[in-house]
């Protein structure tokens, strides 16, 4: 059993209404408001589904990503870029420690300001993953060319 909800504060519904969690005899809910009845869906089921997506994003990328993660940490030596490439290329055996573990508040918060949103219907299916959008070179270019 889950013991977070992944996902709080990011995930909206249909209508681009918040989905609120609560817990219902220990398990983390996401509860969606459909014209006020309440369905309440297992967090856990709709983590899943996006840590799947996001997960298959990394797919067929470890190596790069590993080049930027090694980066940013500052710690570009061989054997560090080696454990995150491992991991990345493992990245479905983590799924259920970051059930069990969760993923910091501010983290999740941070993404939410930066565009993160998980749209789901009423049954708890996903619908589309808003994400951030990476900054592109054209920053200044604002499609002006009509």
């Amino acid at each position: 059993m889950s013991q977070h909800a992944l996902f709080k504060g990011v995930i909206v519904d249909e209508n681009n209404q918040p989905v609120e969690t609560t817990y219902v005899g220990g398990e983390p809910m996401y509860v969606v408001n459909d014209a006020g009845f309440l369905h309440h869906i297992p967090s856990r089921d709709v983590d899943l589904q996006v840590l799947r997506e996001l997960g298959s994003q990394i797919k067929g990328n470890e190596e790069l990503i590993a080049d930027q993660a090694s980066k940013m940490m500052g710690q570009e030596d061989l054997f560090t870029h080696a454990i995150i490439e491992n991991q990345l290329k493992n990245i479905d055996k983590q799924y259920e420690t970051l059930l069990e573990t969760g993923i910091p508040e501010d983290t999740i918060a941070y993404l939410g300001m930066m565009g993160l949103r998980v749209v789901i219907n009423i049954h708890g299916d996903v619908i589309r993953i808003d994400q951030p959008a990476a900054a592109s070179g054209d920053e200044g270019d604002q499609g002006g060319d009509e």
